[in-house]
C-alpha cells in the first residue's frame, strides 16, 4: 500500500459554487495529493475543511484571495493547530485584475443584496 506523504486542500469561493459538484483531485504517484473544492460561502468552507482534515488527513489548506481575515481565523479554529493554513494573495496589479473580473461577473455583492 502506498501512503501519500503530503495532502493539501485548495478552497476557492464562488457564489455559484457547489462543493459536492465542483471539485477535483490531482496526485503524483507517491508524494503529493491536492484536493480542489469550490465553495459557495464561509459555512461551506468550514464544513468542507473539517471533513477533509478528518477523512483525508489534510496537512495544509490553501485559500483563494476571497477569504477575509475573519474567515481565515474561523477556519483555523475549525481545523486546529496541526493543519497549516495559507492564503494566496497577489501584488497590487494582480489584485486589480482579479477584482475587475470578480466585480464584472457578480462575485462581489453588497451585503444584504443577492
Amino acid at each position: 500500500m502506498i501512503i501519500i506523504a503530503f495532502k493539501a486542500l485548495f478552497l476557492a469561493h464562488a457564489p455559484d459554487g457547489e462543493a459536492e459538484k465542483h471539485r477535483c483531485v490531482i496526485e503524483t504517484p507517491n508524494l503529493y495529493k491536492l484536493f480542489v473544492v469550490v465553495v459557495k460561502n464561509q459555512e461551506q468552507a468550514i464544513e468542507v475543511s473539517k471533513k477533509f482534515v478528518r477523512d483525508e488527513g489534510i496537512q495544509s489548506i490553501l485559500l483563494c484571495p476571497g477569504f477575509a481575515y475573519k474567515d481565515i481565523a474561523e477556519l483555523k479554529d475549525a481545523v486546529g493547530e496541526n493543519v497549516g493554513l495559507f492564503v494566496a494573495r497577489g501584488d497590487g496589479p494582480s489584485n486589480r485584475v482579479s477584482m475587475e473580473v470578480m466585480i464584472r461577473e457578480g462575485f462581489l455583492q453588497e451585503k444584504g443584496k443577492g
